[in-house]
């Protein structure tokens, strides 16, 4: 079948949405899936037998024999089993089935999937359920239905499942909140969100030569190149042809899956880049954003790249991240987070900013503790990524709006200001109200929050089930009082400044990366969780169980399984890279400067026996015995440390990050000195320069 041309024919020619299926389904069919989907009603099996038949039949139109339960376990990535439409009919005779049974719910293999303790290992049985509110889609030839992932016993094994009774608990509070601002239309509230991918492309030749790259994402040797970004001239440059062919290739199979890919650019660093959607519902833009970095990987191989999306492949240069672009709509198409025109308005949107900065302040280390993994440790804080100190900028006209509310002075508009360019023929420009600040890690852009501390690998389920969780619950503690209220206008006053004043130690409008700031943060008694290690015990802190149980997120055993999780994923990512650098540095680089070590001593022997200069070798031979002594010493303590890692996860997370992470570092700044030393023939793997530079 030969594929749409017109952008408008090709965007999502590849899902079973919503026209699609008003043009397949009967009219009663499509109206219980409507109510299934407004209403949270059940559907019938003949309803969901019908939307299985016309789901099968348009995805074989389109030469589809399988389809898949797909679904997000804890690994962070996408799961799938593939199984046909295939059944016997007779005579050897086979025929296409697809029922509402097999639409409706999967029975995958549960036991190697993570579960932190949910159930034994050999208690195998999971099920995955479809989630109506996702579409289905074609990927590979494959019909792919959403799900979510639970265990023989009920519990969510998987990331969608609490981000969607997240999305269910916001709503319900946001909604208590507009009916007391007499909005009687408004059904339903939905988190809104967009996430910019940053990623690196590097050539696959490179790739293929780096066991690091291959089994960790990231370099773990690498000197500093002679030029990196210090030009600033690769961020917004003009794209290279061979990485522009990429990308349009990327948008093509991104729009055919319904993604909104708008923008696309090269970021800081060299061989960095970022594609950024339109928002959409938060269920959605995490399907799409697991959906975009898959996609990603596979545009890249055919381009003849490997893209790279871990948060810090290469040091010295700027690693890649996620913003986490948040805001709330209501069914009738208002964001609850733009200022409104009346008085009225703007007292609503002052609740909901109350909200919002009442429920960081609170839970801040929870919020610190969704974005801690392993190789988000390498960006925080490090002058390129936001702090790892949460706080939120509002920016000067909305600061100066809070505090003005706080100190209970009237507040003067300072109106729509232009920016005069200075050249004739160039108009005035109106400046926004709000400037950008790179250095925060939440920060206020108009009509939404943009969270930027997720790392560029990382599902971004996990932080948005904490902004819906936190916004719900200070939201609902502000309806529980104003509900009782006997005098709204003037109690709905006193609550906002009230709350604004309380929690006015987690806004900051000014410099994250000045050396001023953590002093300052610890004065004002903010949450400074460096590390992974600092951060994941917020995880299980009383208060942020307390927090996810009471609104239905998670069970405790849920949210205790996520702990244990992230706690042997980060033992793990760091004992696979110690493993791969001690082999890197046994098997490919000791060799490599001994062979060379030995060259300059043959040299400087047949200098000497002329009579010549020898300086050169000489020294150089001292200095690359000297540091391939010292690396070897490095790396032997390095194999003893590994050895030695406690069994205990929570034990074995902080020995890694006080022992492993320092052996590591020590013995990466021998192995690069010797690689600056060493003869380029000789080194056994390409250098920063051949990666981040290729022709």
């Amino acid at each position: 079948m030969s594929e749409p041309t017109k952008l408008p024919e090709l965007f999502g020619c590849m899902v079973f949405n919503e026209d699609t299926m008003k043009q397949r389904l009967s009219p009663a069919s499509y109206k219980a899936w409507k109510k299934c989907i407004t209403d949270g009603t059940s559907l019938d099996l003949s309803i969901a037998n019908e939307i299985a038949e016309a789901m099968k039949q348009w995805a074989c139109e389109k030469g589809v024999t399988h389809y898949t339960h797909w679904f997000q376990p804890m690994t962070g990535v996408t799961a799938e089993k593939h199984d046909s439409f295939i059944t016997p009919a007779g005579g050897g005779r086979v025929m296409l089935e697809f029922s509402g049974k097999e639409l409706v719910r999967g029975e995958p293999d549960a036991s190697s999937f993570p579960s932190g303790g949910l159930r034994a290992t050999f208690e195998a049985r999971g099920y995955t359920a479809w989630d109506p509110t996702a579409f289905a889609f074609i990927k590979d030839d494959i019909l792919c239905i959403p799900t979510i992932f639970c265990s023989y016993s009920g519990d969510a094994l998987d990331k969608k499942t609490p981000l969607l009774r997240s999305m269910d608990e916001v709503s319900r509070q946001a909604v208590r909140i507009l009916r007391l601002f007499g909005d009687t239309e408004t059904r339903r509230v939905t988190p809104q969100v967009g996430a910019e991918q940053e990623y690196f492309l590097i050539d696959k030749k490179d790739y293929a030569r780096r066991l690091d790259l291959r089994l960790c994402g990231r370099t773990l040797f690498g000197a500093k190149p002679s030029k990196g970004q210090e030009l600033d001239d690769h961020y917004f440059g003009a794209i290279r042809p061979r990485v522009a062919a990429f990308m349009k290739d990327l948008d093509t199979e991104l729009w055919k899956v319904g993604v909104l890919s708008k923008t696309k650019h090269n970021e800081v660093a060299p061989c960095q880049h970022e594609m950024a959607p339109i928002y959409a519902d938060a269920n959605s833009a995490c399907d799409q954003n697991q959906l975009a970095m898959e996609l990603m990987k596979r545009v890249a191989d055919k381009h003849g790249f490997v893209c790279l999306l871990h948060e810090k492949p290469f040091a010295g240069v700027n690693g890649s991240g996620k913003h986490d672009n948040w805001s709330l709509s209501t069914d009738t198409g208002k964001n609850l987070f733009k200022p409104g025109s009346t008085p009225s308005q703007n007292a609503q949107f002052l609740v909901f900013l109350a909200a919002f900065i009442k429920g960081i302040d609170e839970y801040q280390d929870f919020l610190r503790a969704t974005v801690a993994f392993a190789g988000n440790d390498h960006r925080l804080g490090a002058q390129e990524a936001p702090p790892a100190i949460m706080s939120i900028f509002l920016g000067d006209e909305l600061g100066a709006v809070v505090d003005s509310i706080i100190q209970g002075t009237e507040y003067r508009e300072t109106g729509k200001r232009t920016l005069e360019i200075g050249v004739d023929v160039l108009p005035a420009i109106p400046q926004d109200n709000t400037d950008r600040n790179r250095t925060s890690p939440i920060a206020f852009t108009g009509n939404k929050f943009e969270f930027r501390a997720l790392g560029s690998s990382q599902s971004i389920s996990g932080p948005n089930i904490a902004l819906n969780t936190i916004m719900a619950d200070a939201l609902s503690q502000f309806a529980d009082e104003l509900e009782q209220s006997a005098d709204f206008q003037s109690d709905l006053s006193g609550l906002i400044r009230r709350e604004l004043t309380a929690h006015q130690r987690i806004i900051f409008n000014g410099n994250g990366y000045d050396e001023s700031w953590p002093v300052e943060a610890q004065r004002r008694g903010l949450a400074n969780l460096r590390s992974t290690a600092d951060a994941l015990p917020a995880y299980v802190a009383p208060k942020n169980v307390d927090l996810m149980v009471r609104h239905g997120i998670y069970t405790p055993h849920e949210i205790q399984a996520r702990y244990e999780i992230h706690l042997e994923n980060y033992r793990s990512v760091i004992s696979i890279e110690a493993h791969t650098m001690a082999d890197m540095i046994r098997r490919e680089v000791l060799p490599a400067v001994s062979a060379y070590g030995a060259e300059l001593c043959r040299r400087l022997e047949e200098k000497k026996s002329c009579g010549m200069a020898n300086v050169y070798e000489q020294s150089t031979a001292q200095e690359v015995s000297r540091l391939t002594d010292g690396l070897l010493s490095a790396c032997r303590k390095l194999e003893q440390d590994t050895g030695t890692i406690p069994a205990t996860a929570s034990e074995a997370v902080t020995y890694c990050r006080s022992v492993i992470v320092p052996d590591m570092k020590a013995a990466r700044s021998f192995a690069d000195r010797l690689e600056v030393l060493t003869d380029a023939k000789y080194w056994p793997f390409p250098v920063y320069s051949d990666m981040l530079f290729y022709v």
